[in-house]
Order: C-alpha cells, then sequence, then structure tokens
C-alpha cells in the first residue's frame, strides 16, 4: 500500500493545480497572448522570484501594492542572527527559521531591515530553547522550490519536515493555513525578538481561552550592523503589534526567554541586542502554541498587525479581512488588487520573457512606498508618539530609501499614482516636522536612519510637484526644505555615524555655502567630491520647484548652487592615459585631495570618480563643455560602456566603467540624447535591457533598493527616462514593446505605438507627438501634465541624423 504524502506535499500539490488551472491569476506559465494584444492580466506575468539571488535582496513572499505586511520565509545559513541575504532570502538557501511579518524590497544592508516575528511550523517535540538553537540545527527546516510557490498576493511553501504553510495578506492582516503530518507533534513558534537585525525588547502572551497570540517586538536598526557608521544605527525606534486568533483549541502552550524553556507558561519577554554572531548568540525570547492534529492536520491563523497598538492590529484585522475568509478568498482579492495597480501600465506585443521581467519590474516598482498607518489613519511618529494623518491625507506612508530612490522609482510612483505620490510626499513633511524639521534620507517606518549621503528628499518633492502631484502642503514642504538647505543645523557638524550615516542633512552647511563646495576634510559626510554632487541636483530640483511656485528670487539663488558642483570638477586631473577632467574631491584650503585615480572611490559614496564624474543630469550641457565639448564627451561616454576592444562593459565590476548595480551612474546611458548622439542612448539601453536583466531569481542585475531598479527597467522598456530630478522632461529612447498604453488617475493617458518594436528594430528612426512630427530626444512637461501620444518609426541601423540638432538637444 502507498504511503500517503506528506501534509505539506499536499498542501503544495493543491497549490499547484489551482495555479496551473488559472482560478488564481498569477500563474507560473502565462496565457498565450496574440503578438500585439495587450495584456490584460498582468500578475500573470509577475514572478516574485526575480531578484531574489545575485544581490538582488528581493522577496518572494505574500504582499499587497504598499503593504504593510509582507509575509515571507527568513532563511538561515546556520548562524541564528543572521540570513542567506540581505532581506532574509536567498534563492540558493534552502533551509528557514520561520515566516516574518514584514519586509523591505531590495534594501543592501545584510540583514537589511524588518524580518519581524518569524512564525514557524514545527513538527516535533519542543523540548529545549529555540533561542538557544545558535545554529538553526533543530527548530528550522529545509525545503524545496519544488514545494513553493510565489505569486502577488499569495506564498505556498512545503518543508522537508513534512509541515507546510500557505499565506496570503490584506495590507495589515493575513490570513494562513499550516499543515503537519497527522501522526506527528505540531507546533507554532513564534519567534518575537528575532528580527533580522535583532531587538531591544519582545513580548508574547497566549489567550488558550480565546485561542490568540498577542506579543509586540521593539526594533529597528537598520544598517546598524554597517562598518562604515553602523553603530551609530544600533537603536529601536519603532514596536510592531501583532495578533494572531486560531481556528482550534491549543493542545499545549510554552515559552521560553534565552536558553530557559518554561513549557506550560503563556507569557513572556527579552530581547535580542543588535550585536550579531557569538555577541548576539542564544538570546531572545519567544512561544509557542500546539495542536491535536490527529483528525485535521491544517491549522488556520488569522493575524493582523500595527505599529501603534495590539488593539490597532485587531481592528485592521476585523476591517481587512472577513472572520470566515479562506486563504484562496484573501489571495483572489489580492491578486485582483496587483490585477488592478499593475493595469496602470498595459504593454502590447514582445515575448513572454519580457513581459515578464517587465510586469515583474513594475510589481516591485510599486511595492512602495508602505503603509505605516492602521485603518484608524493613527501611526507612529518620529517623535516616538502615535499621530493621525493629517487633513485630506489617506495614509501615512514611509521606507523612503531616497538616494536609490530619487533618480527613478519617484517619478514612475508619480507618474502612475501621483495620489499615492502625494501621500508620500505628506508623510515625509509630517516626519520633518516631528523631526525638528530635519528631513531624513532613509526613513524606515519611523526611524531616521540617515543612510548614504546628499539630501534626496529635496529632490524628490521637488520632482512630485514638477510632475503634477499636489495633495500634499507643497508650499509648506518647499519652505521647510529650502530653509534646511539654507541656514545651518548643528547636526550638520556631527560625525556620529560617518561616513555611511552621517546625522546631517546638509552636513556643515555653513563650509558648503562660503566655499561653494563640500571641502573633504571638513565636511562631516561620505565623501566631499559626492556631497557636492548630490546637493547641486537638490538644489537644481529646488530652484525649478521655486520657479513653479512663482518664488523667483529663491529660484535663481538655488539654480545657482546647482552649478556649484564645477567646483569639483578638475580638469587637469588624469587617468594617466591622457584623459583629463574629472570630478575630484577638494580640501578646504582648495587643494586637491591626492593622490588621484578614476577608479578610486575617495571623495565618493559607493562609486568612484568615473562613474560619478557623469553625475550632473542637471547641467550636462556644462558637464560636455568643461570636457572639452560634445564630440569629446561623447567619445568618453563611449569608453563608460566599452572595453578599449569596441566590446560591451556594462555589466559591472570594473571601476572605471558602467555599474548597472548601483545608483550614481544609471542615467548615463541617457546622456547621449543631451551629447546629440541618441542612437547610442538607444543601442546601450538595449543591451542592458537583454544582458544585465532578465528572468529567474537572477534577473536583477544587484539590490533593487526599494523598486529603484526595477523602475530603470520599466522606463528604458518604454523607451522613457527622467532627465533630471525637479523636472517632468523625459528622455526618449527605443521602445521595447510594439505598444503601450499608461493608464493615469489624473491627467491624460500615454499612447506610445512602435509597431515594428522587435530585437532588430533597437533604433528610432521618426517620432510623431500627438501626431506632429518631431524632431527632439525628449519630451516637455505637457506629456506627463496632460498625456500625449508617442509615435515611433523604427529601423534595425542607426539614424545618425534623428534629434542631433543643436537647437533640438535636452538641455
Amino acid at each position: 500500500m502507498p504511503s500517503r504524502p506528506s501534509a505539506a506535499r499536499r498542501l503544495a500539490a493543491r497549490t499547484a493545480a489551482i495555479l496551473l488551472t488559472g482560478a488564481l491569476a498569477g500563474a507560473v506559465t502565462p496565457p498565450a497572448a496574440q503578438a500585439d494584444a495587450f495584456v490584460t492580466r498582468p500578475t500573470a506575468y509577475v514572478d516574485p522570484m526575480i531578484g531574489t539571488s545575485n544581490g538582488g535582496n528581493t522577496y518572494p513572499g505574500a504582499v499587497r501594492p504598499y503593504g504593510m505586511m509582507a509575509w515571507s520565509p527568513t532563511s538561515t545559513t546556520g548562524d541564528q542572527t543572521s540570513t542567506g541575504a540581505a532581506n532574509g532570502y536567498e534563492y540558493g538557501v534552502t533551509r528557514m527559521r520561520g515566516l516574518s511579518l514584514t519586509h523591505v524590497n531590495g534594501a543592501g544592508c545584510n540583514p537589511g531591515a524588518a524580518g519581524d516575528v518569524p512564525i514557524m511550523p514545527f513538527v516535533g517535540d519542543v523540548t529545549s530553547s529555540p533561542s538557544a538553537d545558535t545554529k538553526d540545527a533543530v527548530y528550522a527546516s529545509g525545503f524545496s522550490h519544488d514545494d513553493e510557490r510565489a505569486v502577488p498576493g499569495r506564498y505556498t511553501v512545503g518543508l522537508d519536515s513534512g509541515a507546510g504553510a500557505d499565506l496570503a495578506v490584506s495590507e495589515r492582516a493575513g490570513v494562513a493555513d499550516f499543515s503537519f503530518p497527522a501522526d506527528k507533534p505540531a507546533s507554532l513558534l513564534f519567534r518575537v525578538s528575532n528580527s533580522l537585525n535583532g531587538s531591544e525588547d519582545a513580548r508574547i502572551e497566549i489567550d488558550t481561552a480565546h485561542r490568540k497570540v498577542t506579543g509586540s517586538v521593539l526594533t529597528g536598526a537598520f544598517c546598524g550592523r554597517r562598518a562604515n557608521g553602523g553603530t551609530n544605527n544600533r537603536k529601536s525606534y519603532y514596536r510592531l503589534y501583532f495578533s494572531a486568533s486560531f481556528d482550534r483549541d491549543f493542545a499545549a502552550t510554552g515559552t521560553w526567554r534565552d536558553g530557559t524553556l518554561m513549557p506550560g507558561a503563556t507569557s513572556g519577554s527579552g530581547g535580542e541586542g543588535y550585536a550579531t554572531g557569538a555577541d548576539r548568540a542564544g538570546r531572545g525570547s519567544g512561544g509557542w502554541v500546539g495542536f491535536d492534529t490527529s483528525a485535521d492536520d491544517d491549522v488556520r491563523m488569522r493575524i493582523g498587525i500595527s505599529y501603534v497598538s495590539r488593539a490597532g492590529a485587531e481592528t485592521n484585522l476585523r476591517k481587512e479581512i472577513a472572520p470566515r475568509a479562506s486563504v484562496d478568498d484573501v489571495a483572489r482579492a489580492g491578486t485582483a488588487a496587483w490585477d488592478r495597480e499593475l493595469s496602470s501600465a498595459r504593454v502590447g506585443g514582445g515575448s513572454d520573457a519580457q513581459r515578464t521581467s517587465f510586469y515583474t519590474a513594475l510589481y516591485h516598482s510599486l511595492m512602495q512606498p508602505n503603509l505605516i498607518s492602521d485603518t484608524d489613519g493613527r501611526y507612529p511618529g518620529m517623535d516616538g508618539e502615535p499621530h493621525r494623518v493629517t487633513r485630506g491625507q489617506k495614509a501615512q506612508y514611509s521606507n523612503f530609501s531616497g538616494w536609490d530612490q530619487y533618480r527613478a522609482q519617484i517619478q514612475l510612483l508619480a507618474l502612475l499614482k501621483p495620489r499615492i505620490a502625494g501621500d508620500f510626499a505628506q508623510s515625509l513633511y509630517n516626519f520633518a516636522r516631528q523631526n525638528g524639521g530635519v528631513w531624513d534620507r532613509w526613513v524606515h517606518v519611523n526611524g531616521a536612519t540617515h543612510v548614504m549621503t546628499g539630501d534626496p528628499t529635496a529632490a524628490t518633492l521637488a520632482t512630485f510637484y514638477a510632475m503634477g502631484v499636489r495633495n500634499f502642503d507643497y508650499e509648506g514642504a518647499f519652505e521647510s526644505l529650502a530653509r534646511q538647505a539654507t541656514v545651518p543645523h548643528p547636526d550638520g557638524l556631527s560625525d556620529a555615524g560617518c561616513p555611511g550615516q552621517c546625522t546631517g542633512q546638509r552636513p556643515n552647511l555653513a563650509q558648503y555655502l562660503e566655499s561653494h563646495y563640500a571641502a573633504q576634510d571638513v565636511c562631516h559626510c561620505w565623501g566631499g567630491a559626492a556631497e557636492t554632487l548630490e546637493d547641486a541636483v537638490a538644489d537644481d530640483a529646488l530652484g525649478r520647484w521655486a520657479r513653479l511656485l512663482g518664488r523667483d528670487e529663491e529660484a535663481a539663488a538655488f539654480e545657482e548652487r546647482g552649478l556649484w558642483w564645477r567646483n569639483v570638477f578638475n580638469p587637469g586631473a588624469s587617468d594617466g592615459a591622457g584623459t583629463t577632467g574629472y570630478i575630484q574631491a577638494r580640501n578646504l584650503d582648495g587643494s586637491w585631495v591626492t593622490p588621484f585615480a578614476p577608479g578610486s572611490d575617495r571623495g565618493f559614496a559607493q562609486g568612484t570618480s568615473a562613474t560619478y564624474t557623469w553625475m550632473v543630469p542637471q547641467d550636462v550641457q556644462g558637464l560636455a563643455e568643461a570636457m572639452g565639448g560634445r564630440e569629446t564627451a561623447a567619445r568618453r561616454l563611449d569608453g563608460f560602456f566599452h572595453k578599449a576592444d569596441g566590446s560591451w562593459s556594462v555589466k559591472g565590476g570594473d571601476a572605471l566603467r558602467y555599474d548597472p548595480t548601483n545608483e550614481p551612474g544609471i542615467h548615463a546611458p541617457w546622456l547621449y540624447n543631451a551629447l546629440g548622439q541618441p542612437w547610442k542612448t538607444q543601442e546601450t539601453v538595449r543591451e542592458i535591457l537583454n544582458t544585465v536583466y532578465g528572468t529567474g531569481p537572477r534577473g536583477l542585475p544587484g539590490n533593487d533598493d526599494l523598486g529603484t531598479m526595477s523602475a530603470w527597467y520599466v522606463f528604458s522598456a518604454l523607451g522613457v527616462y527622467p532627465q533630471t530630478p525637479g523636472s517632468a522632461t523625459l528622455l526618449l529612447g527605443a521602445p521595447l514593446f510594439p505598444s503601450a498604453v499608461l493608464h493615469r488617475e489624473q491627467g491624460g493617458d500615454i499612447a506610445i505605438s512602435a509597431p515594428l518594436a522587435d530585437a532588430t528594430h533597437p533604433y528610432i528612426d521618426t517620432l510623431s507627438v500627438d501626431g506632429r512630427v518631431s524632431d527632439r530626444s525628449w519630451t516637455d512637461a505637457r506629456l506627463v501634465i496632460r498625456g500625449e501620444s508617442l509615435s515611433y518609426g523604427l529601423g534595425d541601423r542607426p539614424n545618425t541624423s534623428w534629434a542631433t540638432g543643436p537647437a533640438n538637444l535636452p538641455q
């Protein structure tokens, strides 16, 4: 007589059957489509596994658009204080110690952020403290990708232990079916203290009479273990509350703290600290509930979360998920939510692989910002106190990876989801007012983490306004950001957290305003050259914003500051092989920081001079002039994307050439438009789309950085790209798809037609904008504000005369 399949394998098989029969959108195999038919069910082309390897740091778990709850695995490589990747999941690591309730998409600091309250279905008797299992040898389990399914809003896995989990979520709550072998002890472990970064405190309460488990974790510490300033962030700034209820009585209960197990106990507490390895191993707290699965081996759990209170978590659950809703019910609603969100960009034609890359990139782009307010509008402020959303604001959002996102992701958000963008802008302004007027460059939940460099919030909100976003207090926000950019703050003289997490929004502003550059030896920043370039971009964006607001005097002042990048361009800096003119750091006395090499990162943040020299999107013509003219600049740009033998070098790993994995240079392929050689933008972008991005776990080139790298793909596949922060101008390239329509909540739709788009037609021959022939490789704000149509004639070879006239170049 054949043995009965394990509960986990039955669960995985059931889910696979659902997917393959099409009962749930998001099937692993997309439906067949006519060659140029518009996609009508985008979730069919979303693969949450893309980016889960190759350093992409995405996660495959269940999440809704902008969701607070993101239910996904925490993996282990044999160290309970670490994981296989920065956000808890690495495709090549097939052992997990829990399914955590919160995640952040693509953050680079390992072990990332969040990963709060791992919940682990465990088969066997709980005979020792799970926190004492420092190698994850006992209370973790392996799994096979054959027993794993991930689709938008749902995640299912069968474990080698015989247990399994089927999860689906709303925005702030979720439902799970946990399955167990019928003939073995079955428990759920709540590892409340085991957030990815550790915790200061954690608590659990087990209510046997009402079949409930509640608790919270006090944590934070994003990038708190980073060598370059991370100790500054070894602190708590939020508490996550949860409340879970079950469909059956508990057969056993217990809690633990550190190495002590307390069978039968119903409450416990204790944090882990923010160290790593042996300095933290064996610490922590949690609890478990056991079940009699002899007659019914599936356990259903409903859970809500909140950053405000346990009551908030329970209200969120009650308002978002019906009492008897099944995993299928919640997953179906999640699929519908994602289909609505992703349908804002409908493409026609292209291969299945291209559609999968495109819609997965859009999916990753629209995961954030993330809700942190409850259904009643309450949220934790940056001052540590509870607040309510402002009048007219629908929700408070957070998770702002500013240094990354201001280059592509926030433009995509403004273009497709302006109401979300406006609420996000208001959210950041709310935080600043609660933080003494200071805006932070990397906000996680309600914490100011100070990660990276520059003033990306100024660039972000200026861009929102330029692209038509109005549902925020833009006058108040502008005045606040302008003040921080003109009035020195004491934080700007602090070295706390430096170089990677300096506390000042505008480090040593008084010196910057006097010298017109950030001096490397006194800047209190990551790198003086990088800081100067970042501040010049931010100031130029503030100037553009001021101009749109009719504040001409302030506009002129900020626009002039936007040209201060020239003070760190050294025309005499050389690569030793005949090329001169590079961005280089300077000291307070005006001397150049030496020794200099284009491949060095001295004076820069996560990049080299060779990359940062191109980071002047606001003044490309000025940069070209400084290099000796557009022709010279274009030849140098050729060398940035090609090796000496002419072959492509666009995959990273060369300090002198393009790096698709990091932000300072991701706009560089589009610079050819301003240099009068737009056909090189077209062929370079297509090469990157074809060779750097793809499908499968390795389909992203590096950290997704809260949707930034994915947004680059979405824009590039559509054949458009934002020119510079604070502007609604889009640069134009060759579309990847024969047709696309961007459906917008405000303003008209944008229709893109390129009938010949395919692998052999990557070049633009002709362009019409709303029926008018255009010889410009860019569009003005009308495309974004009003909506227009772009009609392309594409060719199989470069058209070296289209959009090359000096009068028609983007400025």
